[in-house]
């Protein structure tokens, strides 16, 4: 698998996830905007935005802790499919040196997607935006 292509999937993870923000943060404005002019279902209504927010928040959240588990165990992987050595199928007792790191599992640790999860950052609606429709 080509790294730069979990590079790409991963950008557009983040560009959705920052659309979907936008779109509750746009329609709690206008939600607000009505409750302001004295439409009393409108309070309901945000609370109901507010209510699917911390939903989406609460997914986008688990899809973050998955992403950092995923990259974590990446150098375990790594570890054990390059570096352990492999014995020999007429010899038991003699064992082959083991592969030199490199290849996919070495690849994605240095790309964008690898130093964007071992940096921590991450995407989707953030608590301003929630604190934002109250």
């Amino acid at each position: 698998m080509d790294y730069s292509l979990i590079d790409t999937e991963y950008q557009k993870l983040q560009s959705e996830a920052n659309g979907v923000g936008d779109k509750i943060q746009n329609l709690a404005a206008k939600l607000q905007k009505i409750q302001a002019s004295g439409n009393q279902e409108a309070r309901e209504w945000l609370l109901d935005l507010k209510d699917i927010a911390l939903s989406v928040q609460s997914e986008q959240n688990q899809m973050f802790s998955f992403l950092q588990t995923l990259h974590q165990s990446i150098p375990q992987v790594n570890d054990q499919c390059f570096t352990q050595p492999v014995q020999n199928q007429g010899y038991a007792n003699q064992q082959q040196q083991p592969q030199q790191k490199k290849g996919f599992f070495s690849s994605l640790l240095g790309s964008g997607f690898g130093q964007a999860i071992e940096m921590g950052a991450g995407f989707g609606i953030g608590d301003d935006l929630i604190n934002s429709i109250f």
